[in-house]
């Protein structure tokens, strides 16, 4: 944890152990976190009282109308604006990431929000980018609702400020677009 940017917190005490399990139960989507779970918890003998009270289940509904994609943007995503600079004008380029192995996640996420999803062969994972401002106008409306808790956040709202400009066609002027050169 040297030199990084984060908390541990540690809970031993077994009621505080079943009270997160509780929490947390039901909103894992891929089986690795579940599984780790399981294994390092449930399975641990000195918690095996808990896996005869605690039935641990992912969660494989298609429903993203929640705080889950915000969660797991806080840890994968990221916004991004690009100037693009063109024989007559600069275009401004803003798109939503998220780099992953698991394909199933992004097809879940592309069919939420728009969007496109590719393979990236050099680190053999999928990304999803929705680059059109008809799936940046989805993203907004689910970043508006439920909020990341990460420093994420503030790229969303710099993202968000951009998106905006372009919308008011504020960028086709010269102040418009060192204002959205300030969101970089």
């Amino acid at each position: 944890m040297k030199n990084k940017n984060a908390v541990l917190f540690i809970v031993t005490n077994k009621k505080g152990i079943e009270r997160i399990i509780n929490y947390i139960n039901n909103k894992f989507r891929t089986s690795s976190k579940f599984n780790q779970i399981t294994n390092n918890i449930l399975l641990n003998p000195k918690y095996l009282e808990y896996s005869k009270t605690i039935t641990l289940s992912l969660n494989t509904d298609n429903d993203l109308k929640n705080h889950w994609l915000a969660g797991f943007s806080d840890a994968d995503a990221s916004f991004q604006i690009k100037l693009i600079n063109r024989n007559i004008r600069t275009e401004v380029r803003l798109n939503y990431q998220i780099d992953q192995k698991k394909y199933y996640l992004l097809v879940l996420i592309k069919g939420f929000l728009g969007g496109n999803i590719e393979y990236r062969k050099s680190k053999d994972t999928y990304y999803y980018g929705s680059t059109s401002y008809g799936s940046a106008k989805n993203v907004i409306t689910y970043f508006d609702r439920y909020r990341m808790l990460s420093t994420k956040h503030i790229n969303y709202l710099k993202w968000r400020k951009a998106y905006i400009l372009v919308q008011n066609k504020d960028h086709l002027t010269e102040i418009g677009l060192n204002k959205v050169k300030k969101k970089i």
